[in-house]
């Protein structure tokens, strides 16, 4: 059978890669609307840390789900998916291309694949994990789900707050382990859109000097008194996953007096690294994956060879 779906086109890749330049040449040249895929760009009043697109490159490709939501509010990746899925349907309907751009790789995964129903949230479990947690530390309770859900442990780092807790969570809840939820839920309907996988990076020497170099850029543009203005809040805490994110983190031990300013900027730079490497792990089990070199300087010509353009227009 002919496939009829609409056509869409996920552009990934560890972070400083380059993707928002190269998505914004893909709007100016096609008739493209641009989705953020990304865990931290949600949220408003975290602009310099997130490497947020400033108002002229938003003017000039505007992006859908960045810059909606308070630090202080929750987002799964179920909203995500559903938020998503509706703007593809807008934009698609418009007769125009879906372009999702971003590096959280689990938002990309949970779109293409659905999200098995899993327990609501329970507040009062969960703020019994957290006052456990800042007891015991976060690798006890890794210890713990060790011993009921051996399979999402060793998939969970240590220090993995936010999904160690709701791991520990729906078992605490349910007495069944989060493995066995996912294992007992029917396949998924299939993604109802046509997808061309890219993934853009330069080499990794590359990539490591132009982390260290952003995040010295963000320093000088303000994002220590970013994060301070977050901290003087007096509603956020660390656990949260707004403050958890990459750079926020060490900077909000700096400002606990956790770090020095020096120890921060190490830090910062040393976690963002590491999060362009798992980044690129994960990308590298992702099927049907075209890889370019973002500092190709026909890197805009390449993608547009692999993009079925007549097809996607029709």
């Amino acid at each position: 059978m002919v496939d009829t779906r609409p056509w869409c086109l996920f552009l990934m890749g560890p972070t400083a890669s380059g993707k928002t330049d190269l998505a914004v040449q893909l709007v100016e040249r096609l008739p493209m609307d641009i989705i953020s895929v990304d865990s931290a760009l949600i949220y408003r009043g975290m602009d310099i840390g997130t490497a947020k697109p400033d108002a002229a490159t938003l003017a000039r490709a505007p992006h859908r789900l960045i810059d909606f939501l308070d630090p202080a509010a929750s987002y799964s990746a179920a909203d995500f998916r559903r938020d998503a899925l509706a703007a593809m349907a807008e934009i698609a309907g418009r007769g125009r291309v879906p372009l999702l751009v971003g590096g959280t790789m689990l938002y990309f995964k949970v779109l293409t694949e659905g999200l098995a129903p899993l327990p609501a949230a329970d507040q009062q479990v969960r703020r019994q994990l957290l006052a456990e947690a800042a007891d015991r530390g976060w690798p006890a309770l890794h210890r713990e789900l060790a011993r009921v859900d051996p399979a999402a442990a060793a998939r969970l780092n240590p220090n993995d707050a936010q999904r160690l807790q709701r791991a520990l969570e729906v078992y605490r809840c349910t007495g069944v382990s989060l493995t066995e939820w996912h294992r007992r839920q029917p396949e998924p309907p299939a993604f109802p859109y046509r997808v061309i996988n890219i993934a853009v990076s330069p080499p990794r020497p590359v990539l490591h000097q132009r982390i260290a170099e952003r995040f010295e850029q963000m320093l000088e543009q303000g994002f220590y008194e970013e994060v301070k203005a977050l901290y003087q809040r007096g509603d956020l805490h660390p656990a949260m996953p707004a403050m958890r994110a990459v750079g926020y983190r060490q900077v909000w031990d700096c400002l606990a007096g956790k770090l020095s300013y020096a120890e921060m900027k190490e830090r910062g730079i040393i976690a963002t690294r590491q999060l362009a490497k798992r980044q690129i792990t994960w990308l590298r089990g992702w099927p049907d994956l075209h890889w370019l070199d973002s500092m190709d300087p026909h890197l805009l010509e390449k993608v547009l060879k692999i993009l079925p353009v007549d097809d996607m227009l029709s």
